[in-house]
């Protein structure tokens, strides 16, 4: 859902960068798994390039700092259901890929969004002596006509 990127203020609030769709997503939960611990929500509002939001047992900006770069998630059961043709970012990461052509490609890596959609990254398995390559493909239907639980379903049109 997010991840805490530093202190904001002296009282505790912190600044979060967002992984899903703003701010207000976060209202949907009252309690987020911040690593072994939890973490319970008492307010988030937008804030430049992501949130920053008050949570109940972050007291001061020390316990601010101490949480840099923790994940803010919640139960897979406390996410909404997914319409046809939807996914979760998460479900894709480490999905084997295969190109229509029967080629094995390697695994989803990443799904990233620079403004134009969702992308997937994706690392070839390493040849000898050399570092795994890693290539993008669009998450549009062109590129990507089917993808389920056992993997990812790529155009040969669009592998590197």
């Amino acid at each position: 859902m997010a991840a805490i990127a530093g202190a904001h203020g002296v009282r505790g609030e912190v600044r979060l960068k967002l992984f899903g769709e703003g701010a207000d997503a976060l209202r949907a939960f009252s309690v987020f798994d911040a690593g072994a611990r939890k973490l319970t929500l008492k307010s988030v509002r937008p804030a430049n390039q992501g949130a920053v939001a008050i949570f109940a047992e972050i007291t001061d900006r020390a316990a601010a700092e101490a949480l840099r770069g923790t994940v803010l998630t919640v139960p897979r059961s406390a996410l909404p259901p997914l319409g046809p043709g939807e996914y979760y970012h998460h479900d894709l990461i480490g999905l084997a890929c295969t190109s229509t052509a029967g080629e094995a490609l390697g695994t989803v890596v990443a799904v990233e969004n620079f403004g134009a959609g969702d992308i997937l990254e994706i690392e070839r398995p390493p040849e000898p002596g050399k570092k795994p390559a890693r290539f993008m493909v669009p998450m549009i239907p062109q590129a990507v006509p089917e993808w389920s639980d056992a993997g990812v379903l790529i155009d040969a049109a669009f592998v590197e």
